[in-house]
C-alpha cells in the first residue's frame, strides 16, 4: 500500500483537546478535515469559535477553511486517514489507564475502511500501538493489519501555553507499520509542519522516543527538587546556588517544582510499567518520581514549620493558594500537583482558598472538587502560597501579595516570582 497524498485527502482527528485542536486546525486549513469528538460541548462552542483550552483563537479557528467539527460518528466513515489524540492518563495507583484509547481504537474498528491508516499520537509505553491499539481494530473491524488497514505513530509535542513552541514550529518524529505507510505518514505531517520532519525506523522507536523525552525532564527536575531539601537544611538560598552553576556554558537550567501536567508526571510510569512487564525494576525513574510525587507534601510541612515560627496558630487558619493550572500561563488542570499541596494543608484543618484567573470555576469543581474564589479579601490570609507563576501574580508583586495577609503572615513563593527578599520562604 503506498496511498498517495493530495489537497483532497480526508482527515479525521480523534479528540479535540490540547493536542486534537491544534492539529485539526492545520491540516484543516489544506485538507478537508474533520475534528471528531464525544463532547458535544466542546463541538458547540468549537463551532462557535470558542476553544476553552486557550490553545487557539477565533481568528486561527476561522482560517482552518477545511475543518469541520462533529459528535456523529458516521461522519467519520468519510476519511481515509484517522488521526487519535485522546488522553493518556495514569490510575490512582499509577498504572496506565488506556480506556480512552481502547475506546478510540473501538470506534475507529467500526468506521475504518479496506487501505485506511490509522496514526496514534497518544503517549503510550513502547509496543502499546500494535500490541494493544492494533487488536482492538482488528477484533472490531474484521480487518487485518498490515494487509486491510495499516497504522502510523507521532507523537504529539504540544506543550499547553506556550506561544512560541507551536505545533508547526516543532520538529515531528513520525513512523509507519510498512515503511510506505511511514512514507505516507511522514509526507502528510510534513506538509503543514514547517520545522520538518523525522522519521524513526519503527513505531516502537517513536513510542520510545516520546516517554524518554519527559522522563528526562521528570528526572532532571527531581534532581533539582531534592538539591531544594538538602539546600534548606544547609540554610542555603537554592536559585543563589542555581544562578551561580548556570555561568557554566552546559549546565542545563532547571529549577525545582510542583511536576504535574499531562505528560511530565505521567509519561515516566508508561516506562516503568512496560518494564516491569519484562520484569526489570527501574531504579533512577521510579526514584525520581517518589521525589517529585512527595513535593507537594513537603511544601506544605515547610510553610506549617515557617507559621509556627511565626507564632501564627495553624488550626483553622486561612491559607490563600495562588494558582490551580499545572503550569503558569495556561488554564489546563490535569493532574495539578498544586492539588497535593492544598490536601495536605486540609490535613492540618486549615481553611483553604484557591484563586486562579486562568482556570474554568467548572472543571475545577469537575475534576477536584474545588471553586476557586472570585474575589481576593484583604487582610485576611495567615499565609498566602505563590503556587503557580501566572503573569498576573507576578505583576501584582509582593506589595500586592501581601494585601491579602494579615498583619503578620508568611509568602511563600514556589516559582521564584518574587526577589529572593521579598518572600518569607522559598524552595
Amino acid at each position: 500500500m503506498n496511498m498517495t497524498i493530495s489537497i483532497n485527502t480526508r482527515i479525521a482527528i480523534i479528540g479535540l483537546g490540547y493536542v486534537g485542536l491544534p492539529l485539526a486546525v492545520e491540516f484543516g486549513k489544506k485538507y478537508p478535515t474533520l475534528g471528531y469528538d464525544i463532547n458535544r460541548r466542546r463541538v458547540a462552542e468549537l463551532r462557535e469559535g470558542i476553544d476553552v483550552t486557550m490553545e487557539a483563537d477565533a481568528e486561527e479557528l476561522a482560517a482552518a477553511t477545511r475543518l469541520t467539527y462533529s459528535t456523529d460518528i458516521e461522519e467519520l466513515r468519510q476519511a481515509t486517514v484517522y488521526i487519535v489524540t485522546v488522553p493518556t492518563p495514569v490510575d490512582d495507583h499509577h498504572r496506565p489507564d488506556l480506556t480512552p484509547l481502547k475506546s478510540a481504537s473501538e470506534t475507529l474498528g467500526k468506521v475504518i475502511k479496506k487501505n485506511d491508516i490509522v496514526v496514534y499520537e497518544s503517549t503510550v509505553y513502547p509496543g502499546a500501538t500494535e500490541e494493544y491499539c492494533v487488536p482492538v481494530i482488528e477484533s472490531v473491524s474484521g480487518l487485518k493489519f498490515n494487509e486491510d488497514f495499516f497504522v502510523g505513530y507521532s507523537p504529539e509535542r504540544i506543550n499547553p501555553g506556550d506561544k512560541q513552541h507551536r505545533l508547526t514550529s516543532i520538529v515531528k518524529v513520525t513512523s509507519g507499520s510498512t515503511s510506505a505507510t511511514a512514507d505516507t505518514v511522514d509526507a502528510l505531517y510534513g506538509s503543514i509542519i514547517k520545522a520538518g520532519t523525522h522519521k524513526a525506523p519503527s513505531i516502537k522507536v517513536a513510542e520510545a522516543a516520546k516517554v524518554i523525552e519527559n522522563t528526562q525532564r521528570d528526572l532532571n527536575v527531581a534532581l533539582m527538587n531534592e538539591l531544594a531539601i538538602l539546600f534548606k537544611k544547609m540554610d542555603i538560598d537554592t536559585e543563589d546556588v542555581l544562578k551561580a552553576a548556570g555561568t557554566k556554558w552546559n549546565f542545563l537550567p532547571f529549577v525545582p517544582g510542583l511536576v504535574g501536567g499531562h505528560c511530565i508526571g505521567v509519561d515516566p510510569y508508561y516506562l516503568t510499567h512496560k518494564a516491569e512487564e519484562l520484569g526489570y525494576h527501574p531504579q533512577v525513574i521510579l526514584a525520581g518520581r517518589r521525589i517529585n510525587d512527595n513535593m507537594g507534601g513537603y511544601v506544605v510541612g515547610q510553610l506549617i514549620k515557617k507559621m509556627l515560627k511565626r507564632c501564627i496558630q495553624i488550626e483553622n487558619a486561612n491559607v490563600l493558594v495562588m494558582g490551580l493550572a499545572f503550569k503558569e500561563n495556561c488554564p489546563d488542570l490535569r493532574n495539578t500537583k498544586v492539588m497535593d499541596s492544598i490536601n495536605a494543608l486540609k490535613k492540618y484543618n486549615v481553611n483553604v482558598d484557591v484563586y486562579d484567573p486562568w482556570v474554568n470555576a467548572e472543571a475545577a469543581q469537575h475534576e477536584y472538587g474545588i471553586t476557586p474564589v472570585d474575589i481576593l479579601k484583604h487582610d485576611h490570609y495567615d499565609a498566602i502560597v505563590l503556587a503557580v507563576g501566572h503573569r498576573e501574580f507576578k505583576e501584582m508583586g509582593a506589595v500586592g501579595l501581601r494585601r491579602f495577609g494579615k498583619k503578620d503572615h508568611v509568602l511563600f513563593d514556589l516559582k521564584y516570582v518574587l526577589p529572593k527578599a521579598d518572600a518569607d520562604i522559598r524552595l
